[in-house]
């Protein structure tokens, strides 16, 4: 249980990598408050993992929602002891200049600014806890993706934010760091894979990219992020943690 009775806030933890993660902490012995946007699958996840836990709806770009949820947090368990920020999009699939400034901007408050919110309004809990910062970056975020030049531009400050924030909150005894995947087999992953001009050969390049031999599921990532949020990872900071298979070291496997 290594991460008995841990308070962690997850957003976008209803789903994907998110609801992976969701289902590991609980598993670890945690104690888990899960922001989604859609209130079905919000309670589909607190059925599955118990009304000992939390389930808030909001959205991570405004402000008022991300207050109100680390206030329910607090009301609920009294404390905070880790925030996840996993809550992110990937659309739209295309190059910088098609890019209109409506997906832009909506890929930005999302990725950053949803950081941005909860760092600014959990950091006085997680200073008296002496707590985590989790990120859900992307390999991306290091080596850039075609047709993916806005979503990589934020994976990329992400990986930058996590730095920046380990050396900001050190003295506070909090921990930042992130975790980057290559490919997951997530819902947001298939919608990206089917808005390409040919999605069957995208799936097979998806799997061939991972020099272990496939494309993994969300609990892969999930396994790395509990390691992280525990004690055992409790002088690791300002790390941008690859867990991809080997895709960055840039060759494909052998078939």
């Amino acid at each position: 249980m290594d991460l008995k009775d841990k308070v962690i806030l997850v957003t976008g933890g209803t789903a994907g990598i998110g609801k992976a993660c969701t289902l590991a902490y609980v598993q670890a012995g945690a104690l888990v408050a899960v922001m989604g946007l859609e209130q079905e699958y919000l309670k589909d996840t607190i059925d599955e993992i118990g009304a000992d836990h939390l389930g808030i709806c909001g959205d991570v770009s405004r402000e008022e929602d991300v207050v109100s949820a680390i206030d329910k947090v607090i009301a609920k368990f009294g404390k905070l002891d880790a925030i996840h920020n996993n809550a992110g999009i990937a659309s739209p699939a295309k190059p910088l200049h098609s890019t209109t400034d409506q997906e832009w901007d909506k890929l930005i408050n999302v990725n950053l600014k949803g950081i941005l919110l909860t760092t600014r309004h959990g950091y006085t809990h997680l200073q008296a806890s002496k707590g985590c910062i989790l990120n859900t970056s992307s390999l991306v975020g290091n080596i850039g993706q075609e047709n993916h030049a806005a979503y990589s531009a934020t994976k990329g400050a992400v990986n930058a934010l996590t730095k920046s924030m380990a050396i900001d909150y050190a003295k506070d005894g909090i921990r930042v760091n992130s975790v980057l995947p290559a490919a997951v087999m997530t819902p947001m992953l298939k919608v990206w894979a089917w808005e390409q001009p040919e999605p069957e050969q995208v799936f097979e390049f998806l799997e061939d990219i991972h020099l272990l031999g496939y494309c993994p599921e969300g609990d892969v990532i999930a396994d790395a992020c509990v390691f992280l949020l525990s004690d055992k990872a409790r002088f690791i900071t300002g790390v941008n943690l690859p867990v991809s298979g080997g895709a960055e070291l840039g060759y494909r496997r052998n078939v």
